[in-house]
């Protein structure tokens, strides 16, 4: 059993804002998942998060170290903490304690102001280099030991966001909504974000790293 969670903040205020970018990867992965029942997330309390329980069975490929035997379908808990970012790990902890999970098996997708906008970089452990998200859940956990796709969302060279729009500070930069300016490259950014993680559940996390980190 794995868990991916996607960070973000509930409420309508915070949708399609950049610190938001893990929770909308992980509604792009799910409708673009065709072949599952449903797509409607379901709001649990207990596990402080909503979340879609996916029974997933990989198509060709090497199977990802610690799925299910061959010809048995893997769970996989897709996770929208509702704890806000700065508590993320309340809720990845009830969870990992409830389904016995891994550390290994938690797959955190997030924004990652540290990466230029449309880049990204998967990785193990490490600090959570100032993301109040990951440090809560490196925090709850006890660990730093699970796997991280960081989703670029930073300034690029020819393209000073903050200093044009006059942010007072990086929160204000996160907890704004992407411009129009931004549109192609984040569309592409959450493709990019869905299709590693399809490619590191059918394959392995190493497959991934090699085809979708930004060198």
């Amino acid at each position: 059993m794995k868990l991916i969670a996607g960070l973000g903040n509930p409420g309508e205020k915070y949708e399609k804002t950049r610190h938001n970018l893990g929770f909308i990867i992980l509604d792009h992965l799910l409708k673009d998942l065709k072949s599952v029942d449903q797509d409607k997330w379901e709001d649990n309390p207990k596990l402080k998060s909503e979340v879609f329980i996916l029974d997933w069975q990989p198509k060709g490929g090497r199977r990802p170290e610690g799925s299910a035997p061959e010809g048995e379908n893997q769970k996989i808990i897709l996770a929208k903490p509702k704890t806000y970012m700065n508590n993320s790990g309340m809720a990845v902890s009830a969870i990992v304690s409830f389904y016995k999970i891994d550390p290994s098996d938690i797959w955190v997708i997030h924004d990652e102001l540290d990466l230029p906008l449309g880049t990204m970089k998967i990785r193990f452990g490490g600090s959570g280099a100032g993301h109040h998200g990951v440090e809560s859940i490196i925090k709850a956990l006890g660990t730093d030991k699970f796997w991280r796709f960081r989703m670029g969302i930073g300034i690029s060279k020819n393209y000073d966001e903050i200093a044009r729009h006059k942010f007072k500070n990086t929160d204000d930069f996160v907890l704004d909504r992407f411009t129009t300016h931004d549109t192609r490259t984040v569309k592409h950014l959450i493709k990019r974000g869905a299709d590693a993680l399809k490619t590191a559940l059918e394959k392995d996390m190493h497959s991934a790293m090699n085809r979708f980190n930004t060198k």
